[in-house]
């Protein structure tokens, strides 16, 4: 669906794009005196600050189990993954679009003038979403040039790209025609376009496919870039996959310290082939077999954006053994593209578990990437044995390249009365039995210097009352979610 001109002018002024004191009200206001972060969820904060960060504010936005008034019936739906957050054009509040992963969703909250929830819908659903919706990215005319929703299906190698009008009516729910086959085929995590300022009036997309190795999908997980003339135009443009220029197509061959020259290859007339067929072209372009990219993010600042990170999560053979090529702990890499063609440029990995396992990374899932850091989001819900903390997110320093912890989970594991209250599937006893979603800088967007969304996957949390949520009925998935907001946070 193309976003028209009318939609995309109320977009000028708007949107977050596409990651401590706990459980403590900060009612403090900012520098808009309208906002109030206060705990608005019944529920406490299900995340804290690690040492070293005791001066970060943490309160809590919105939970799956909290009534809205403007829309008592409405439940946020678990696994909150992508999320954009803008103004309203319609009034002096906020929208907030996520996706919730396993119920194939997007929800739409309506904030009042102080950032509190007072409505949700869903503009899609189950049945229009088709897949599972992993990360996404709000696209605005004033960061990319164009407006739209993108929100990537990763339910197999034949999911695609939806591209959402933020303000499309609840009715469109299950419209299952907002999908884009030119942005490929794939097992997707998000579609993230780059600044209109490195753009140079084109559009730039990439893309991170979740895809593991086996026998059946040789090609593994890539790094896809779809190319357009025109920004915004989704259906026009053509595909690439990230290879080296010396046809290495190992991901293991490329070590921590050393950079490694890299350009896009064109796969042909992608946007009529399968995506059966599309991993068949990686294969024969020898395309760099990635271990699962999950998110893709940018630099931000005024001509920062050709410098480009993205994770590669790993995966194992048994829980116990890396497959052979391809990280099992999981690793970050940043790629920076050439200003006088961005088909080419330098890759690197800025951050690993494998060196350390269990106590370093441990599969490193969503990236938030701010002016001056790599928030690094883990997924550990894969259960390594090895693994000896909780999901973390970390905090690269871009500069330096050092990284150390910055929040982890609150389980409260010692506690009778939070594991009756959180641990219904009984499972929270492991290691990175949570994960989390998006992480966005709405700092701009509120008013509040230095304050960021952090979406949380809340797994063994589960009641009856979370059920097909979106009211699609496409799965009977209980689980709950929360989204925290997080003050003093260094960009």
């Amino acid at each position: 669906m193309k976003i028209s001109q009318s939609i995309a002018v109320l977009f000028l002024s708007a949107a977050a794009f596409t990651s401590c004191n706990d459980d403590k009200d900060n009612t403090e206001n900012a520098v808009n005196e309208n906002i109030k972060l206060e705990n608005f969820s019944k529920e406490p904060a299900f995340a804290f600050g690690m040492p070293g960060f005791e001066d970060m504010q943490i309160t809590t936005l919105i939970s799956s189990s909290d009534v809205l008034p403007g829309s008592p019936n409405f439940v946020f739906a678990g696994q909150p993954d992508g999320m954009g957050i803008m103004k309203d054009p319609a009034s002096d509040g906020y929208l907030m679009l996520t996706n919730h992963e396993i119920t194939q969703s997007v929800s739409r909250v309506y904030l009042d003038r102080t950032f509190k929830p007072v409505k949700g819908e869903y503009i899609l659903n189950g049945i229009g979403g088709m897949t599972r919706l992993c990360s996404a990215t709000l696209a605005t005319p004033q960061e990319h040039g164009f407006s739209a929703f993108l929100t990537a299906g990763e339910s197999g190698e034949e999911s695609m790209v939806h591209a959402i009008n933020p303000m499309a009516a609840a009715a469109q729910a299950s419209d299952q025609t907002r999908v884009k086959p030119a942005l490929g085929k794939a097992s997707m995590e998000n579609a993230v376009p780059l600044p209109k300022d490195v753009s140079n009036g084109k559009s730039y997309i990439l893309i991170g496919e979740d895809q593991s190795y086996s026998t059946s999908h040789q090609s593994a997980g890539q790094l896809i870039m779809y190319v357009a003339n025109t920004p915004g135009d989704l259906d026009n443009g053509k595909l690439y996959s990230l290879k080296r220029t010396n046809n290495n197509t190992t991901e293991t061959n490329m070590t921590k310290g050393s950079q490694y020259d890299v350009e896009f290859v064109e796969i042909t007339n992608a946007k009529n082939l399968t995506g059966a067929q599309i991993n068949q072209k990686n294969l024969d372009i020898n395309a760099i077999r990635f271990s699962r990219v999950e998110d893709v993010d940018y630099r931000k600042g005024a001509g920062k954006g050709r410098e480009i990170y993205f994770t590669a999560t790993g995966e194992s053979s048994d829980g116990v053994n890396p497959k052979p090529g391809l990280t099992m702990w999981g690793r970050v890499y940043k790629l920076v593209l050439n200003e006088s063609n961005m088909l080419t440029g330098k890759l690197e990995v800025v951050a690993e578990g494998d060196s350390n396992p269990g106590n370093n990374l441990i599969n490193p899932d969503n990236l938030c990437v701010t002016e001056n850091f790599v928030y690094i989001q883990e997924d550990g819900d894969s259960y390594y044995p090895a693994a000896t903390h909780d999901s973390y997110i970390w905090q690269l320093n871009i500069s330096t390249k050092q990284y150390k912890p910055w929040l982890n989970m609150k389980h409260d594991r010692n506690n009778p009365a939070w594991q009756t209250a959180y641990n219904q599937s009984g499972t929270l006893n492991k290691f990175g039995s949570w994960e989390y979603g998006a992480m966005i800088d709405v700092s701009d967007i509120i008013g509040v210097p230095n304050t960021f969304a952090v979406n949380i996957h809340s797994h063994t949390w589960q009641k009856d009352a979370f059920k097909n949520a979106d009211g699609a009925g496409v799965n009977t998935n209980k689980e709950g979610g929360q989204i925290i907001l997080i003050r003093n946070v260094q960009k």
